[in-house]
């Protein structure tokens, strides 16, 4: 039987990685990288610094991911057709680059059970058949938890629920219910479109990078900074990845 471990490797520093993953990356003898169009080569490098530090003898394997169509109206649909291509894939892939009682891994951002389709991709080729495999999860630092560590706040509130959704939900409305709000994969910058008041923000880009950036404060303050920094950042790197947290004051 084939076995995969699915490593979360964190937000982006690399002391994120636990000593958990530490293990499985030195326990395998084949990583399947999924190669994304225009893939961020800092982000690329990163992965790579992490394998030349943590993994024993071993062997790469890219993998070229499946375009998923961005413009759909169905945005389900759009999300479970690209799935089921991306099993197809991977399932061809690991058939043949990874032989009966060898041992392979995925490395994923942040955490494999949080916002990411891995665990998923891999549910899919088992309900296929072809592939005989069982597979273990490796949590990881979410950019959720790096976000509150670095702002050094919780979550949490007595009492309180924590919603965490993302910008294409903001943007319908502000959760009922709900005063601590996180927001990921936020392309819109749905936050400009919620009511301020009573609102306090806590942002971070890059987090757990050298080109980390963070700002707090009331909405109604600092949403255009965030805008303005945002674009900026974009501009300079040609890629962001940041996330959230909406706070109601107590009051």
């Amino acid at each position: 039987m084939r076995k995969l471990s699915v490593i979360g490797i964190g937000a982006g520093d690399p002391d994120y990685v636990t000593v958990q993953a530490i293990k499985a990356m030195g326990a395998a003898d084949v990583f399947f990288v999924v190669e994304k169009a225009g893939d961020r080569h800092d982000l690329v490098d990163l992965r790579k610094q992490l394998l030349q530090r943590y993994a024993g003898d071993h062997r790469v394997v890219n993998v070229a991911d499946p375009l998923r169509d961005r413009t759909a109206p169905a945005y389900t649909d759009a999300v479970e057709d690209w799935r089921a291509r991306r099993a197809e894939v991977w399932e061809r892939a690991i058939l043949d680059e990874l032989e009966g009682g060898r041992h392979g891994a995925f490395l994923v951002w942040g955490d494999p059970a949080l916002y990411d389709s891995t665990l998923a991709v891999i549910d899919g080729i088992l309900e296929r058949g072809a592939v005989d495999l069982d597979y273990e999860v490796i949590p990881g630092i979410s950019s959720v938890q790096a976000l509150a560590a670095r702002h050094r706040i919780a979550l949490n509130r007595v009492g309180a629920p924590i919603h965490i959704t993302t910008g294409r939900r903001l943007a319908e409305g502000f959760p009922e219910h709900s005063d601590d709000v996180v927001v990921m994969l936020d392309g819109e910058r749905a936050f400009k479109q919620v009511d301020p008041d009573g609102l306090y923000v806590y942002w971070g880009a890059y987090l757990g990078t050298e080109d980390e950036i963070l700002i707090a404060g009331a909405l109604s303050e600092r949403a255009a900074e965030i805008e303005t920094v945002r674009a900026e950042a974009r501009q300079r790197k040609g890629w962001i990845m940041d996330t959230y947290l909406l706070r109601r004051s107590a009051d």
